[in-house]
């Protein structure tokens, strides 16, 4: 369980973030959503260890983050920011880099293993021997997702996963995504700006705005209310024939 206590950040005298407070279950997605500028991106870098908070307690499965070593954050979370720079690796180097906390001159049988296992898993081992660098988008997303897996991590941190995707490279990771959060017991927390999109695959959704939690509710917890105190728009939701929540902008 992710366990966060009164979280501040600022930079310099500008607060980003504050007060918030959450707690995440193992096998849940939690979809972070509100406007640009809310705090999600720093909300997500906060709890790798990337920044500090000025205030608060960040815990996962009792163990509290700042006083873990990096090697340990490593093992614990594993984290995608929303720009991947690509070295000139190949798809196999790159998703071994994910084994790093568990190696430190040579990758061990287990490792190698490892790695394709996940290759398979995910269907890029045909690309392994392939430059990351010459991948297409949905590709380049697919071996970042790799690449935490193998780290086998507790807590998946990706922000805006999606964003420069298209509708079936979406589909395809999200639901990949899902089945594995659900498989290995994991939690897995996404920055989105596709409200319909976090309905469709999130279990939990934390609503910021000015860097303020508004909101943090289980999926019919998501009203037209909450939606438009947090983005200033008037919405419908509406139930599909397939029980599947979509939103609609009022005009």
């Amino acid at each position: 369980m992710l366990k966060v206590q009164h979280l501040h950040f600022s930079y310099g005298k500008r607060s980003v973030l504050s007060d918030v407070s959450f707690e995440t279950s193992a096998g849940e997605i939690l979809a972070v959503l509100g406007p640009n500028g809310s705090g999600k991106s720093t909300l997500l870098r906060c709890l790798t260890g990337i920044l500090r908070p000025k205030q608060g307690a960040i815990t996962l499965n009792g163990r509290t983050i700042a006083a873990c070593a990096v090697e340990q954050r490593a093992r614990l979370i594993a984290y995608v920011p929303q720009k991947v720079e690509t070295a000139p690796l190949s798809v196999f180097e790159s998703v071994l880099l994910g084994r790093k906390p568990y190696f430190t001159w040579k990758a061990s049988k287990y490792d190698l293993d490892k790695v394709e296992e996940i290759l398979g898993r995910l269907g890029l081992d045909a690309l392994a021997e392939r430059p990351v660098d010459q991948l297409s988008g949905g590709e380049s997303q697919k071996v970042a997702l790799a690449r935490m897996l193998v780290q086998e991590p507790q807590l998946l941190l990706l922000d805006e996963p999606t964003s420069s995707l298209d509708l079936k490279n979406q589909v395809e990771i999200l639901v990949l995504l899902r089945t594995i959060v659900r498989e290995r017991n994991l939690t897995a927390i996404l920055t989105m700006h596709d409200i319909n999109v976090a309905l469709r695959y999130a279990d939990r959704f934390l609503l910021l705005q000015g860097g303020q939690l508004v909101g943090n509710v289980l999926h019919g917890g998501l009203t037209p209310e909450l939606i438009e105190t947090v983005y200033g728009c008037p919405v419908e939701i509406h139930t599909s024939e397939r029980n599947r929540s979509f939103i609609i902008e009022k005009i």
